[in-house]
């Protein structure tokens, strides 16, 4: 199942290649979960992922503190995702709830990096609103200044991890001046008063998500992570990083489908003769395989440049993200077609990928934020 090819490219080092071999032995060995109970099956694989060691490339180590492995996320969610969706969100949502504080938290801060690292605490990055997606100047929560602390007031929505995360970022007006420039993060602890779930959503494809309800929570000011008002500037850093591994993850469930549409074709008789023996057959899966090459390159493109010392890739992230997300859905819903009847059977593996990778192509910011961001970018000669 497993398409190694790409680990000749020059992007990454030797390493990767150890990691990505290590991780697919592992992912063998231990995926897909049982996803009965989706919280109990979170709790379980971040668990898993900390105890043997996957969910130290999730946060920099505290005690040595370096920048973060760009292209060894980008190759751990690919392969989790093309394992098992749910394990692959256990992990990106350890990555993107610490994110902000791997890249600007204090060292007290950091200390919450020891147990999200090792499995033993759960984080959540809580950035959406009712009336807040995909433009986050337009944050309404608020977090006034009382003495020495902090009072949260305000409502996230489609919180990924919540109702199950023992640590929220969060982002929320401060008033340093208006729309983007007056925004700040915070580190809430999920037993702090006045946080409460206010509600579980549902999704086609499960995983925990939830509406998360600020009602007078206080919290010390040492919860503020950087500086007042740049809360902005740290929720676009952690996108910047993690938007190339939404990309990684579209491109795992893209390889999945390749590989069991393949193994299809190769074994499924039609007219007397292999599927994989029909001309329009064989131009489908040629589709396929571009897609996933070409999404490849533009993952690992940004991840590298990332990891080269960038100090931002945005455009480069953007296209990694926009053009994989967009063109894995293709090659799923070819990979449904050509399993015919068997593709909309509830369960099957490619039934499967056609529910989890629809929501990729929304977070994170969605398809058409990333085609402004990359007009913009493009416009501005960057």
């Amino acid at each position: 199942m497993a398409a190694s090819h790409h680990l000749d490219w020059p992007f990454f080092e030797d390493r990767h290649r150890k990691l990505a071999d290590k991780l697919e032995r592992w992912s063998a060995a231990h995926l897909p979960v049982d996803q009965g109970n989706v919280d109990a099956a979170c709790r379980d694989l971040v668990s898993r992922l900390g105890r043997d060691g996957w969910l130290k490339h999730s946060a920099i180590d505290p005690d040595a503190p370096t920048g973060l492995d760009v292209r060894a996320l980008c190759l751990i969610r690919e392969t989790l995702a093309r394992h098992d969706g749910l394990a692959d969100f256990a992990f990106a949502m350890q990555g993107l709830g610490a994110g902000a504080i791997s890249l600007f938290g204090s060292d007290e801060q950091r200390q919450w990096l020891r147990r999200t690292r090792a499995g033993e605490a759960i984080a959540a990055f809580a950035l959406s609103e009712p009336n807040s997606g995909s433009d986050v100047a337009n944050i309404e929560m608020t977090a006034t200044r009382s003495g020495d602390d902090y009072v949260l007031d305000g409502e996230k929505t489609w919180i990924s991890n919540g109702g199950i995360a023992d640590l929220y970022v969060v982002f929320a007006r401060t008033g340093e001046g208006p729309g983007a420039k007056g925004l700040s993060a915070f580190l809430v602890p999920a037993r702090s008063p006045g946080f409460a779930i206010a509600e579980r959503i549902e999704v086609i494809a499960p995983h925990p998500l939830a509406r998360i309800n600020f009602s007078r929570t206080r919290v010390p000011g040492s919860a503020l992570i950087g500086n007042a008002g740049d809360g902005f500037k740290i929720a676009m850093s952690v996108l910047d990083v993690f938007r190339s591994t939404v990309g990684a993850a579209a491109l795992g469930f893209a390889r999945r489908a390749l590989a069991e549409t393949t193994a299809r074709a190769r074994k499924r008789a039609l007219f007397g003769a292999p599927l994989a023996d029909l001309q329009m057959v064989q131009g489908h899966i040629a589709d396929m395989a571009v897609d996933v090459d070409a999404a490849a390159l533009l993952v690992y493109r940004a991840a590298w440049t990332k990891d080269m010392g960038a100090a931002r890739v945005t455009r480069e992230a953007a296209m990694a993200k926009l053009f994989a997300t967009e063109r894995s859905q293709v090659v799923i819903d070819k990979a449904v077609q050509l399993h015919g009847g068997d593709g909309v059977r509830s369960g099957h593996i490619v039934e499967r990928l056609y529910r989890e990778i629809r929501a990729l192509r929304i977070y994170e910011g969605a398809s058409d934020v990333q085609k402004v961001v990359i007009a913009r970018q493009t416009l501005a000669g960057e």
